[in-house]
């Protein structure tokens, strides 16, 4: 069994343990929280044996192996390093941190101390995405990658009445880009790689924070369109367009279906078998990771992880998007 503790108790982290209670080999043995209050009752849900309220002495515990991280953007890199440097795996949510400069070194200090460290990308982990991997030579040579990830926030409706949640704070490294965009873009650098060329425009609140934006990235012989908001809906699928046909995937952020429609009208569903919650297969692969003594993932690379963080900077720059690690 792979001991787990997990730092962050919010919604995301009960999504992934009702996920992670599936996986072969997953044991959920510590918490940690500021508040000894709040660890206590998320342990006692959870039945975690271990309660923390200090992150060095759970970094230094022997009672975990590794640690799912889903604090705020802004601690990503320092709590991260704080448990690879103390010979624990990390999965830490997306995105891995708040810059390329800190990905760069959390890598680092992996590779140190010979521990695995994976970005929570569920997405490109999942059955349906790796089909479309895995089809996508059907629909000859890419031309266009659109993709768009628009949800409108339940706490933008607080911002508008004056009321700044975390989802809004540029302090945590937050906003549509962080949050949503990053889904866009990490699929789009797992198929094709680091783009060219990259042009972003958003719309910026008062906060300092992207409310949505959009973003052209040109490779050679392909284009890709992203788009992304956290104060307007959107019920557009993502569409992979070749010379001889599309493929259309439901949700870019957690893609459930998946189909080939080529041009002589035909169209193919290559949706996989997907029973399992969403959250459920990064556990799974991270889980067996540790298991085969591996130190990287071939799916949630660090490259992939390096390059959309080096792709998210340099749209910021262009945004006047700043956070504090900067």
């Amino acid at each position: 069994m792979v001991r787990f503790g997990v730092v962050g108790t919010n919604w995301i982290t009960e999504r992934l343990l009702e996920a992670a209670v599936q996986v072969e080999g997953f044991e959920l043995t510590a918490i940690f929280s500021r508040t000894a209050e709040k660890a206590n009752a998320f342990a006692d849900q959870y039945q975690a044996e271990h309660r923390f309220t200090n992150l060095e002495e759970m970094a230094a515990s022997e009672h975990l192996d590794a640690v799912y991280i889903a604090t705020p953007n802004t601690l990503h890199a320092a709590q991260a390093e704080l448990f690879l440097r103390n010979g624990k795996h990390v999965l830490c949510e997306k995105p891995l941190a708040a810059n390329s400069a800190e990905v760069g070194r959390m890598i680092e200090v992996a590779r140190k101390h010979d521990v695995l460290l994976m970005e929570a990308m569920k997405s490109t982990v999942l059955p349906v995405f790796r089909m479309v991997q895995s089809h996508l030579h059907k629909i000859g040579p890419v031309r266009k990658y659109v993709a768009s990830y628009c949800q409108y926030s339940s706490r933008y409706d607080k911002y508008k009445e004056g009321v700044v949640l975390n989802a809004f704070k540029p302090e945590l490294a937050n906003g549509a880009l962080m949050d949503l965009g990053v889904y866009c873009l990490y699929p789009l650098i797992t198929l094709f790689g680091a783009p060219q060329q990259v042009q972003a425009q958003a719309m910026m609140l008062d906060s300092g924070v992207d409310g949505q934006g959009s973003v052209l990235l040109n490779y050679e012989g392909l284009e890709a369109v992203v788009t992304y908001s956290k104060i307007s809906n959107s019920y557009v699928p993502t569409e992979i367009m070749g010379e001889r046909g599309s493929i259309l995937i439901d949700k870019i952020g957690s893609p459930e279906q998946a189909e080939i429609r080529y041009n002589d009208g035909t169209v193919e569903n290559i949706a996989a078998d997907q029973t399992h919650p969403v959250m459920y297969y990064e556990v799974e692969e991270f889980v067996k990771l540790i298991e085969e003594g591996r130190r990287e993932s071939d799916i949630n690379t660090y490259e992939r992880s390096l390059v959309t963080m080096q792709v998210m900077d340099r749209i910021r720059k262009q945004i006047g998007l700043v956070f504090p690690n900067d």
